[in-house]
């Protein structure tokens, strides 16, 4: 069902060094996470189920803002208006079906936890049984079936590969990771070096551990496991 044709990533123990540049004045700014995937794609399944979870074991979701957009490698047939994924139709059903859930549940603890039950059901090869993600939510399946039925979550698709062919650089892999508008590349299993030293904020997330003291004190940085499957390229 996948196709995880790529290059490798780089380790994912990495240590972080000295601590961000904390600024007083930009207390409550958040650092912007948006991840763009494939649906179907092993290496991305990996980084949602196993790298973002670290984002709210550790409270780091309380210093940013996470965005989850599939259809990364999806095109638009400009034809016939019809939808092409990397890794087929099976590929275009998932992304309609995730598409749907992020647009009628905005809540991202709840956007999370069940595109992270999808794209474990994925993984698994058992996504028909998705209907199961909903009942362990408590969310009601009928929302999602009647988006997914009237077409909306191919509809909103095409916003996504319209707003993914606007990113500059373009994607050459997935997962594609952007923190504050910069792609951080195949360093993607270490994306929380990226939120740390672009936070700017004096709130000290959970997770975080002080180290030492004064207003110049340096803070333990996360570091997240290595992703074993490689990125998905895109051809």
């Amino acid at each position: 069902m996948y196709d995880s044709e790529g290059a490798s990533s780089s380790s994912g123990l990495l240590s972080l060094g000295d601590g961000a540049n904390i600024n007083p004045p930009f207390a409550h700014q958040k650092v912007n996470l948006s991840v763009y995937y494939n649906s179907l794609c092993q290496s991305c399944a990996q980084f949602i189920i196993k790298d973002l979870q670290n984002v709210f074991d550790r409270n780091l979701i309380s210093i940013m803002n996470l965005r989850l957009v599939p259809w990364a490698n999806a095109h638009i047939n400009n034809t016939n208006s019809s939808i092409s994924c990397q890794n087929g139709p099976d590929e275009c059903e998932l992304n309609s079906l995730e598409s749907c859930a992020l647009n009628l549940w905005h809540e991202v603890d709840i956007q999370y936890e069940l595109i992270n039950c999808f794209e474990f059901l994925a993984f698994k090869g058992t996504i028909n049984t998705w209907k199961e993600c909903l009942d362990q939510l408590g969310l009601p399946k009928e929302l999602l079936l009647k988006c997914f039925n009237m077409g909306n979550g191919t509809q909103l698709g095409k916003t996504y590969i319209n707003e993914i062919a606007h990113l500059s650089p373009s994607p050459s892999f997935v997962p594609w990771v952007v923190v504050n508008n910069q792609p951080v590349g195949k360093d993607y299993a270490n994306f929380t070096h990226y939120v740390c030293k672009a936070y700017r904020g004096v709130a000290v997330p959970e997770g975080w551990q002080r180290i030492g003291s004064g207003t110049d004190s340096a803070y333990s940085r996360l570091r997240v496991g290595k992703v074993l499957a490689p990125p998905q390229r895109m051809p």
